[in-house]
């Protein structure tokens, strides 16, 4: 009886762990709070919340509609009958098998690398790679607007971090020429994206690997949002590119599964092996997963026109909303970002079109920076012809 006595003191004041969660809470704006929502995705690219009427879904990553595909659908049933839901250990232990090792060789061979190595995430997939080409003595030259995983990364590596202007190898170029100048031998670690999520936007991947190899610099290139949709084939902007150290990739994207990977040579695959902790203490990808990923890189290869075709609609919207008045949004891949500027207007304007039966995500700071709210929105294969012009009346005048 004493003990439950303590126990109901100690729970009746505050534990010092909680107050800064609950004072960071306090301070979060209205306009900045998130909020969880369930959909019920159907076959045809439509997305509804519970009791609600679907919606023309201008949000999600699946580009090339391959998460409802019927092959990814047999494939993903097939493995997980035959081999369970999960691997049930790490692939050094017992998780291993022969999916994996089918979609690591078909991958390598698709993007011409010696070496891949599958990931449960593209955030932990991130997290090997960077710890893989930096140590504490490393400093690393990271794009100001990649992704948070990266800065995770460079964060567990104890690298130095220095973050150039997006996208602008100028500035890279004198930060490398600074670097060098400073410690002839020291190890230096480039970090970009090919296709920036909330941007739309990409570098000049061939300058960029050709700077980073000019000057002794590993390049670590994220190709989660290009891969099946931008490059040869599909293949991603690094391809071909023999200046980028290490690829990264993700299943959960255009190949409508799950799962991450990296892609390199066979020296830093085999250090990633022999010492990745994000690798070796982890469980596999799951096999129904794998398989999946693995019908859907067959079925890229086969029909490479599903991705040229998107980029191709992707201009077009680009041309048609800038007549229509808004700015014209940057890139040239199936992201485009409708730049709104105050947080309370881009929610605003994303309830408007979640009205009119259009699902599209208000991205606000910190995920960009202040001022610089927008709509994301997400081209997609199975996309109904015809979307645009509702969409614009939806959108009303700028």
């Amino acid at each position: 009886m004493a003990h439950a006595d303590a126990q109901s003191d100690a729970g009746s004041s505050v534990a010092p762990w909680r107050t800064p969660l609950a004072e960071a809470l306090e301070r979060l704006p209205q306009e900045r709070r998130r909020a969880l929502r369930s959909w019920q995705p159907s076959t045809s690219g439509q997305l509804a919340a519970s009791g609600q009427p679907p919606l023309h879904d201008l949000a999600s990553n699946d580009y090339l509609g391959l998460a409802t595909d019927p092959a990814l659908l047999e494939a993903a049933a097939t493995a997980m009958a035959q081999e369970g839901v999960g691997a049930g250990a790490s692939r050094l232990v017992s998780g291993s098998r022969p999916v994996h090792e089918q979609l690591e060789a078909a991958l390598a061979g698709w993007l011409g690398r010696e070496r891949v190595l599958l990931f449960p995430s593209g955030f932990q997939a991130n997290l090997a790679a960077v710890q893989a080409l930096a140590d504490r003595h490393t400093l690393v030259l990271a794009d100001r607007l990649i992704h948070h995983s990266l800065l995770v990364g460079v964060q567990a590596s104890g690298a130095q971090l220095q973050r150039f202007r997006h996208n602008d190898l100028a500035d890279l170029e004198q930060r490398l020429l600074v670097a060098r100048q400073a410690s002839p031998s020291r190890r230096l670690l480039v970090l970009s994206e090919s296709l920036f999520s909330m941007e739309g936007t990409s570098p000049d991947v061939a300058a960029l690997a050709a700077l980073s190899g000019q000057h002794g610099a590993a390049l670590l290139l994220d190709e989660a949002h290009a891969l099946g949709v931008m490059g040869p084939g599909g293949r991603g902007l690094g391809f071909g590119q023999p200046g980028i150290s290490l690829i990264s990739g993700t299943f959960g994207k255009a190949f409508g599964s799950g799962g991450a990977f990296l892609a390199g040579d066979a020296l830093v695959g085999e250090w990633l092996l022999q010492h990745s902790g994000p690798f070796r203490y982890t469980t596999a990808l799951a096999p129904p997963l794998a398989a999946a990923a693995l019908a859907a890189l067959e079925l890229m290869q086969r029909q490479p026109e599903r991705g040229r075709e998107l980029l191709a609609r992707a201009q077009r919207w680009r041309q048609q909303l800038a007549a229509a008045g808004w700015p014209e949004p940057a890139g040239s891949g199936p992201i485009l970002p409708l730049l709104v500027g105050d947080d309370q207007r881009t929610l605003a304007l994303q309830q408007r079109l979640e009205l009119a039966g259009w699902l599209t995500a208000a991205i606000r700071p910190p995920t960009v920076p202040n001022g610089t709210a927008r709509l994301r929105l997400v081209l997609r294969h199975s996309l109904p012809a015809g979307s645009l012009r509702p969409l614009l009346e939806a959108l009303g005048t700028p």
